[in-house]
């Protein structure tokens, strides 16, 4: 009986010992005051075209459905987004929204963007969703999916 309590003791004491020393997971708190600063950070990497920005935010098997259902890879939405033809005005973020799933978060909002692609204006009016997930302690953006809005109707004055 005696040789199989000190394997069991040995291993259940290197178990809590490993427990110990995890690092402690971020807070829900944390986890949103964290994306919250990259998306917005990210939002203005694309509008300063900061290439190295826009692209370190993202994992390398980004995907995105833009509004017109194409699939875009992290290279040609990098490419598309640092054209020189393409200016975007500063832009905010209506509803936003951070859900947490463990490892998995869902970034939502409205936006209307505005800006010039070969000197003729747009705008620009969607939902987006981004979905972040952590690989080794860091929330990177995996997918971006977005839907065309119609043009928000002018106020009645």
């Amino acid at each position: 009986m005696r040789s199989r309590t000190l394997p069991i003791l040995t291993l259940a004491l290197g178990l809590l010992g490993a427990c110990a020393h995890a690092p402690a997971r971020p807070s829900a708190d944390e986890d949103r005051a964290v994306l919250k600063a990259k998306s917005d950070a990210w939002d203005k990497a694309i509008i300063d075209k900061d290439e190295a920005a826009i692209a370190g935010n993202m994992a390398e098997d980004f995907r995105q459905i833009d509004g017109g259902g194409n699939l875009e890879t992290k290279a040609s939405f990098v490419a598309g987004l640092v054209e020189p033809e393409l200016t975007i005005d500063p832009y905010g973020v209506d509803e936003f929204e951070i859900r947490l799933y463990g490892d998995v978060a869902l970034l939502s909002g409205k936006t209307d963007m505005t800006g010039s692609y070969k000197g003729e204006r747009f705008e620009s009016h969607y939902r987006y969703i981004d979905v972040y997930v952590r690989r080794d302690g860091d929330w990177k953006v995996v997918s971006v999916q977005i839907t065309r809005l119609p043009p928000p109707k002018p106020a009645d004055g």
